[in-house]
């Protein structure tokens, strides 16, 4: 049901480098050994994974998903995927690389796509500079859109207008947002 064979489970329950195996099974690690269903979401991951990363790479990823962000959790709760060059744990706002930049917010792994192209022969905008006034920048809120020249997210002033502040007034909450990039956000 995992996907994993024999081998793969038994590698996995193997303590690596750090002392740690990458899935101790939750209902018994000892003969016979079980596994609960959160163990096979996890062992589905790490098959998944293993398509396109070697089993160092993923007990790197782990390790730096446990020590390096902290994160106690069973590794069923986290999504991780995997290119030909490392593995990310995915969240809602951002994704993080665990291999080859352990720990780093990856948004500028995505800038290209962020970056104008051509689709038959319409061109898609700039998500770098969506608007005159916002900008995208990797190293400014990890990449969140703000108001240009500054650290004031746009979804921060859109809510203010959505909450019926004037375009005008929005100097009041943030004195460095001019009402054109209100607007603009």
């Amino acid at each position: 049901m995992s996907g994993a064979t024999l081998r793969q489970l038994q590698h996995w329950r193997k303590p690596g480098p750090d002392g740690t195996p990458i899935l101790v099974p939750e209902i018994s690690p000892e003969r016979p050994i079980l596994y609960s269903f959160k163990d096979l979401v996890a062992l589905r991951t790490c098959v998944s994974l293993r398509r396109e990363q070697s089993l160092q790479s993923i007990r790197k990823a782990l390790t730096e998903l446990r020590f390096g962000l902290g994160f106690a959790e069973h590794l069923s709760a986290y999504k991780l995927v995997a290119d030909l060059s490392t593995i990310y744990l995915v969240e809602p706002e951002h994704a993080t690389d665990l291999v080859k930049r352990g720990g780093q917010i990856v948004i500028d792994q995505f800038i290209d796509v962020l970056r104008p192209f051509y689709v038959q022969s319409r061109q898609i905008p700039d998500l770098m500079k969506p608007r005159k006034h916002l900008e995208v920048d990797p190293e400014i809120r990890g990449g969140e859109p703000v108001i240009e020249g500054t650290r004031v997210p746009y979804e921060e002033v859109a809510a203010l207008l959505r909450d019926g502040v004037a375009p005008e007034r929005i100097q009041r909450f943030y004195p460095q947002v001019s009402p054109e990039a209100a607007l603009d956000a």
